[in-house]
């Protein structure tokens, strides 16, 4: 779903707000969600699912699949998502 599908829905569920009041939130939400990864946080949706980072270690050893050659990849941060129990039971039935 794109960011326009879902403001077509959320405008259709709630005819009271504007195109811009809903775009409004969805971008204080997301917003709040990468200020929150950033600083190190878990964010967890009860019914949704969590977003967490996992970090991924450093590499000394890695290969470039073009050329052969050895090359150093620096650590760094995954996001993940972990659904909920819910969640699953729903995409599963």
């Amino acid at each position: 779903m794109s960011r326009r599908e879902l403001i077509k829905k959320l405008r259709y569920k709630n005819p009271k707000l504007s195109q811009s009041e809903i775009e409004l939130a969805l971008d204080v939400f997301s917003n709040s969600i990468e200020k929150a990864l950033k600083e190190g946080k878990n964010i967890e949706l009860r019914g949704f699912g969590t977003f967490f980072l996992k970090k991924i270690k450093e590499k000394y050893k890695a290969r470039n699949p073009k050329t052969g050659e050895l090359i150093y990849v620096p650590e760094k941060n995954k996001i993940r998502f972990r659904a909920s129990k819910k969640l699953k039971e729903l995409i599963n039935e």
